[in-house]
């Protein structure tokens, strides 16, 4: 399938610079692909807030998704408050204070260790008799590595991401009742990846967990599925969850995030100096550690629109941003034209995971966010930050 292109005939002239632009057509065509898979196929299909939570652009949430997944109180807060649907919280750990407000904004609640559960099962079950349709799940560890980064692989060895099945049958060994109240599981493997990956985690999960889907209700296969990339298997997704629900009566969940926000998005950002030590190097009011740290900790080389690999035009830069880091480098280009100081460059889907990333290191200014609409051309500028932003970050 032709990659759908989005941002060609975009201006870049016309935002703030440095300015996120996000697509609303781009993110509603992806909502759209994960309407499909959960209207096809019986799942329901939440948006991990955790990658893209731009809440200008929740009533599009509304129309295609089941609801949101948070990773604690904020994120469920936001999701309660702007996006509507079911509100899933997950978090490596809880704090009590934070739990009981969670537990008056979601509707699942999950939680990561058979300690946590052990030590707010009575909490829980309390706030559920207040609100009935409050379930709770168990994050589980599959012990089934999909993922080609560690600092990704929520099962790589060691992992603190879920329960491994020898813990929990020892605590059900220890406590027979240790079950009661939890209606659900959840794993989660995956990393920008498609059906085969998702199947074989499947797999190694009825294999070891599948004794326990009699006490269950739903299970939640988490993020990490590239389901709306145009190469993703959408057909053969849906069949197979069709199959896996009809085999083992559960309700499905799926929270992509990426999958939400996948080309939707680019950076606008404007060269501030040229320089030369050995290279040529290109300075811009932008920075990898506080607008894309992805660049730095996956690592992966952002696209830049118009520009190639190095010396493959005529002119190579080496792209830097504006703070003290001297690692604050964003990759050599080439460019068929010499770069010119105010010249804008458009960096590539950069909606997912850089938004919600951002930092203000060095009183770096946080990039503006503007909506546009490729379909009609409409752009509104949503927010631009400041010194107020960057101080009151602080004390």
């Amino acid at each position: 399938m032709q990659k759908r292109e989005y941002f060609n005939h975009f201006n870049a002239a016309r935002v703030p610079s440095p300015c996120f632009v996000i697509d609303k057509a781009a993110v509603e065509d992806n909502l759209k692909i994960l309407n499909r898979v959960q209207r096809e196929s019986g799942v329901k299909v939440l948006g991990a807030l955790k990658a893209f939570s731009c809440w200008s652009l929740a009533p599009l949430f509304r129309q295609y998704l089941s609801g949101t997944c948070a990773s604690g109180l904020h994120e469920a807060r936001l999701g309660r408050e702007e996006f509507g649907g079911e509100v899933h919280c997950y978090s490596a750990a809880y704090k009590e204070s934070d739990l009981e407000q969670i537990l008056e904004i979601a509707d699942h609640v999950l939680f990561n260790s058979v300690t946590q559960w052990q030590q707010f099962k009575n909490l829980s079950l309390a706030a559920q008799k207040r609100r009935p349709q409050l379930a709770f799940g168990l994050r589980i560890n599959p012990e089934h590595s999909e993922g080609d980064v560690p600092l990704y692989d929520p099962c790589a060895p060691c992992s603190r991401m879920g329960i491994p099945i020898a813990s929990l049958d020892a605590a059900i060994v220890a406590d027979p009742d240790f079950l009661q109240g939890i209606s659900g599981f959840h794993f989660h493997t995956l990393c920008q990846q498609d059906l085969p990956p998702l199947e074989r985690t499947l797999n190694a999960v009825i294999r070891r967990f599948g004794k326990y889907f009699k006490h269950i209700h739903w299970i939640n296969f988490g993020g990490g599925h590239h389901i709306s990339r145009e190469d993703y298997q959408v057909d053969d997704l849906i069949a197979m969850l069709k199959n896996f629900q009809a085999n083992y009566d559960l309700q499905v969940y799926l929270e992509p995030g990426e999958a939400v926000a996948i080309r939707s998005g680019v950076l606008v950002a404007e060269v501030v100096d040229i320089t030369w030590n050995t290279v040529a190097q290109a300075i811009l009011d932008t920075s990898a550690t506080c607008h894309m740290p992805d660049v730095l900790e996956m690592p992966y080389r952002a696209d830049i629109l118009g520009a190639a690999m190095p010396n493959e035009l005529a002119h190579t830069y080496r792209l830097g941003g504006m703070t003290c880091l001297a690692g604050d480098i964003i990759g050599d280009y080439s460019f068929a034209q010499p770069l010119q100081v105010g010249q804008r460059l458009v960096f590539d889907d950069m909606a997912h995971y850089t938004m919600v990333k951002t930092t203000t290191f060095n009183g770096i200014n946080l990039p503006s966010i503007a909506v546009w609409d490729s379909r009609t051309d409409e752009l509104e500028v949503i927010r631009q930050f400041g010194y107020e932003d960057f101080k009151t970050r602080l004390s």
